[in-house]
């Protein structure tokens, strides 16, 4: 009987391959934005932010495609640093309304230089 390694190759799987590059992409992003301290996610994530001007954390998760616990941290450490701002929704006071501060919107602006630099590499 074939053993199944005879007939897979881990190696040319498209699971595999993308989790490959998107290590290696967040390492790159990770090192030409290590001066600015955002990760990729945080990057994502204050960036849609910013583009929308405000956005409930769910529906955020879902754009950046984070799940609730995964965006949940990120928005708390993003708070936590002063680059978003966080309010009760007027008509749910469940819900976290979401806005990005002066101090993040600049900081975006710096770090958008270094999201092309990774993703320029990236694919070079």
């Amino acid at each position: 009987m074939p053993s199944p390694t005879d007939t897979f190759t881990l190696e040319g799987h498209v699971g595999f391959l993308l989790r490959k590059a998107h290590q290696r992409h967040a390492a790159i992003f990770v090192e030409a934005a290590a001066e600015h301290g955002l990760t990729p996610t945080q990057f994502a994530t204050l960036w849609k932010v910013t583009e929308l001007g405000k956005a409930t954390q769910n529906h955020l998760g879902r754009l950046v495609a984070m799940d609730p616990a995964t965006i949940q941290g990120v928005v708390r450490r993003l708070t936590e640093r002063g680059l978003l701002a966080r309010a009760d929704d007027p008509m749910d006071r469940r819900t976290a309304v979401l806005t990005p501060t002066e101090v993040g919107i600049d900081l975006l602006g710096a770090v958008v230089a270094c999201a092309q630099r990774a993703h320029d590499a990236a694919l070079s």
